[in-house]
Order: C-alpha cells, then structure tokens, then sequence
C-alpha cells in the first residue's frame, strides 16, 4: 500500500461520513415543512379556496434544505469516488 492509497482512502471515507452526517437535518426539516404544506394545501382544497402561487417562507426554507442535501449527497459520492480510485491506482 502506497501513501497515496491511504491517503485517497481515508479523505474518501471522510468525506463519506460528512457527507451523510450533515444533510440528516436539513433533510429531516424539508420532509416536515413539506408535509405541513401538504396539509395547508389539503385544507385549502377542502375549503374550496383558491391558494396563490407566491413562494412562502416555507417554500423558500425547503428550497435551502434540498439544496443542502443535495449538496453533501454530492460530498458523499466524491467519497465513493476517492475510496474506488485508492483501489484503483497502485
């Protein structure tokens, strides 16, 4: 095993924890103000009101929440990537 392998290896698998670690609250965030707007959309729909659509606060804070986890979703698959190209290289 060569320093290099190690190396790729262990940024690889640090970037794996990271990247799983850090979007399990904004994730857990954006399902419950979706569903909350789920519900406001239901009630709405019951009440036979017209709903406008302007972007609430909530609409803007579940943006920011799925970009977050897409974002370290995306760490954690440069992960993968460094993990493979430390077995690949020799």
């Amino acid at each position: 095993m060569e320093p290099l392998n190690l190396a790729l290896w262990a940024i690889g698998i640090a970037l794996i924890a990271a990247g799983y670690l850090r979007p399990r609250g904004p994730w857990q965030r954006y399902q419950s103000l979706k569903s909350q707007q789920d519900n406001v959309a239901r009630y709405e729909a019951w009440r036979g009101g017209v709903r406008d659509g302007s972007s609430s606060g909530a609409s803007v804070m579940m943006d920011m929440a799925r970009r977050e986890a897409r974002i370290w979703g995306g760490v954690a698959i440069l992960g993968f990537i460094l993990v493979f190209l430390g077995f690949l290289i020799r």
